[in-house]
Parts: structure tokens; sequence; C-alpha cells
């Protein structure tokens, strides 16, 4: 795994991050608060050597007394002086319990030594931190002093006792930090694990290095979807609708001859959002001006007819087994310059009619007389999509975030180009809603009745429908 991959997962597993990170913190407060309360009482000691000679030696006695500190925080947390408080105290607990309530810092390049004892109750924390310092400058001076009445090397002295604390809320804090810290790395570890094992497409770049196709839309998730999908082009400025703009005119910009512009929509796996693609690209091409044709190459479960509201009385089987003229079955879908050839009654075998050279001689006639015609199709799972591709001039691949998977889209990939058919680009369908750009509402956000400027006398009419 590369560091791009790291990243990638992460970015499209914050949520599971996120979570874990509180999750561990929320314990870690509750644990705090669940058990018995503890009070830090702090009492702080400042070491001196006598010096009576000039600033060198007063250098070199204040040099010694760091030295000494190093020594004596050692010694404060020690058995011997830990003994000595709890002998003078009368305390119930052994040298060894105290111990583990004793801390000893110095600050860097002093002579100062900070005492903290931990304890749940208050005034023993007080107690203890005092005797422990009255302890150990007793302890200090009989260790400094040679013999009896000399001058002692070194010299310690309580600077600040110990008053009665109150509530100490640093354990709390510090379990939280702590908890934060692991609850990232927990999260972590399950978002690269989940990562690694789902092999279902989560990004542009993994669709587009799967396929070897460039990434032309992103259609974000929206809750309309369920009921119908299709888009108002003229009124809707929703995420959806624009990204479905943005498909257009990367669809556009792929022309590079002239001739027919029949674009197959395929999907590897059912209910990945094929037919909600074909027809709003449809419906987009349409408003932008063109004579589009959709047609429902599926014919096993066919869709766009419901989702424009039409009857399937007559379509596309209707013709391939020879009960009907295209012309006579071609239906006006009442919105502008959207021409629909839906499925017709769903034959026994429909492989067979679609391998047909009545299919390919309806596509190009679709062709002469249409600007665009979108094919919807079956998904890959069924070899009508790939006789279909191999019949246009192009094929649109569409996955869907977080359900196809790498295995199912290579299949796809494969079913497709094997027959000859060019790939053009592919649609990543429900991705998760985003933030708008930086600069996004520059432009406004309000309805328009046009998209995009409409051409003038059929200027950018390659041909008219004839039936």
């Amino acid at each position: 795994m590369t560091v791009q991959d790291f990243v990638q997962i992460l970015r499209s597993r914050w949520k599971i991050i996120c979570a874990t990170t509180v999750l561990a913190i929320l314990a870690a407060v509750a644990y705090s608060l669940t058990i018995a309360p503890s009070y830090q009482a702090s009492t702080r000691l400042f070491v001196s050597t006598t010096s009576d000679g000039n600033n060198t030696q007063s250098n070199d006695g204040g040099l010694f007394a760091q030295r000494r500190v190093l020594s004596y925080v050692e010694l404060v947390t020690g058995d011997l002086l830990a003994q000595r408080t709890v002998d003078k105290l009368g305390l119930d607990m052994s040298a060894s319990d105290l111990k583990s309530k004793v801390e000893a810092t110095s600050p860097t390049d002093t002579v100062l030594i900070d005492i903290t004892v931990t304890d749940r109750s208050p005034t023993r924390a007080r107690d203890i931190a005092n005797t422990l310092s009255d302890e150990f400058v007793a302890m200090a001076a009989g260790l400094e002093t040679p013999e009896l009445g000399a001058q002692p090397n070194a010299r310690v002295i309580v600077q600040e006792r110990a008053e009665v604390p109150g509530l100490s809320a640093a354990p709390t804090a510090r379990n939280a930090v702590l908890a934060a810290v692991l609850g990232a790395l927990a999260g972590m570890t399950i978002a690269v694990f989940r990562g690694r094992s789902d092999g279902s497409v989560r990004s542009p770049e993994s669709l587009e290095k799967l396929t070897g196709a460039g990434l032309l839309a992103e259609i974000p998730s929206e809750a309309r979807f369920k009921d119908n999908p299709l888009i108002s082009f003229e009124s809707d400025r929703t995420a959806a609708a624009e990204a479905f703009r943005d498909l257009r005119v990367n669809i556009r910009f792929l022309e590079r001859s002239q001739g027919p512009r029949v674009l197959v929509v395929a999907s590897a796996m059912p209910e990945e959002g094929r037919t909600a693609t074909a027809v709003n690209l449809a419906l987009a091409l349409a408003d932008s001006g063109n004579n589009v044709a959709i047609v429902d190459g599926d014919l096993r479960r066919p869709r766009v007819a419901r989702y424009l509201d039409l009857t399937e009385e007559t379509g596309l089987s209707t013709v391939l087994t020879g009960g009907g003229r295209l012309a006579d079955v071609l239906r006006d879908t009442g919105r502008p310059r959207l021409t629909a050839l839906t499925s017709g009654p769903i034959p026994s075998g429909p492989a067979e009619l679609l391998e047909s050279r009545a299919a390919t001689e309806v596509l190009n006639e679709l062709g002469e007389q249409f600007d665009y015609v979108i094919v919807d199709t079956p998904s890959l799972l069924k070899p009508d999509a790939a006789v279909l591709a191999a019949a246009s001039q192009g094929v649109l691949m569409v996955a869907r975030f977080g359900k196809t998977t790498r295995t199912q889209l290579t299949q796809a990939v494969h079913s497709v180009t094997r027959g000859g058919a060019p790939l053009v680009g592919t649609v990543l369908m429900m991705t998760p809603a985003k933030k708008p750009a930086k600069g996004h509402t520059y432009y406004g956000t309000g309805n328009h009745t046009q998209s995009d400027p409409r051409p003038q006398n059929g200027q950018a009419r390659r041909g008219s429908h004839r039936n």
C-alpha cells in the first residue's frame, strides 16, 4: 500500500476515525469520573551551596548544586525517605505504597526540586508532601555534613510548603488526551483494515485506474433518486443537476469526428444508477439544444418507459421482431428535443435479438436522425450490453460508489472492450455529498431558465428528426 493509498483510505473513512476517537474520549472521561477522586499537593525545595570565595568559586558552587539535584531527585522517591515518612505520620501503608504516590522533578538548569503527592485524601496529601520535604531536608543535612559541627557541602531549604489541595482535573484531562491518541490510532487501524478488505470503488482515482478511462462526472447521492431520478435541467441547480451538466459538457468535448453519436451506457451490476445516468444525460443533451433519442436496450427489465411515464405497447423489440417500422414506434416524451425508443414487449431471447443485423441497422438509422443516441442496457452480467456496445461509437461505464467492486468492474471492462467497443469514459454514481468548492456561490444559486446558450437556427445540429 502506497502513501497515497493510505491517505485515500483515511480520507474516505474519516467518520470511522472520528467516531472511534470520540468514543474513546467519552469512555476515558466516564472512567475518570467514576473512580475515586484524587488530590495533588506540591512542595518545592531549593538546593544551595555555601561559597565565600570569588565569582569563579560561586559559579562552581552553582554547578555543584545542579549536579546534586539530580541525585536528590532519586533520593526523594527512594525507599528510605518513604519509610521515614510512613513512620513519622504513622500511615497505614507500606513504603512501596507511598512511593507510588510521590513524583519528583527538577526544571532544567535549576537547583529546584518539585515534589507532588497524589492521594484520595486532600489533608493526607498535604501532610505527606510536607513531612516528606522536612524529612528530606534532615536527610540531606546528614548526608552533606562530613563531620559534626562542620559546614555542610550543600543545603536544602523548603521554599514552598503544601496547602490542602482542591480536586485536581489533571487525571481526567490526562486520561482524555491519552484516550484521544489511542482512539485515533485505533480508528486509523480499523479504517485501513476495512479499506484493504473493502473491494468496492470509492474514489475517482481507483475508477480511472481500473477502467483505463477518464472520469467524466461524479454524481452525488440525493434522496429523490429513490423515487424518480429525472432532473429538470431548465430550473434545477442542485449538485446532481450540475454534475450531469458537467457530464454533458465532457461528452461533447470527447467528440473527435463527424458521424453518428451512439453512446451505450453500461454497468457491471444491476442497481448501480445506469438507467438514471442514461436518461438524465439524454435530458441534459436535449436541454442544450440537441435532438436526442433515448433507447431502452434493456429487453429484460426495462425502466426508461417508467421513468419517462410512457407505455410499453411497442418499442425496440417490436422493430427487431419485424412487428413494426422504427418510425412508427418512436415516442414523443413531452420534453423538448427528446424522443424515446422504449423496449417494447419483453422477448423470450433478448440476446439473440440484439445480436441480429436489425439491431445494428436500428442504431445506425437513429444515429442519422438524431444528434445523440443514448442507449440504456442491462448490466454486463448479461451479454446484451456488450452486443450493443459493439454496434455503438462508444461506451460510458457507470460504477456506484461503495457498491461496485474492483473485480466486477474489471470483468465488465473486459466484456466491453473485447468486442472492440471504445470505452470513452466513466461515471461514479451516488458519491457522498461534498461541500461546494470555494467561490462556487460567486455566480449565484438562483433558478435560471437555461443552463447554457442555446444554438441559433439549428447551427449546432447535425441532423433533424425525420419522422
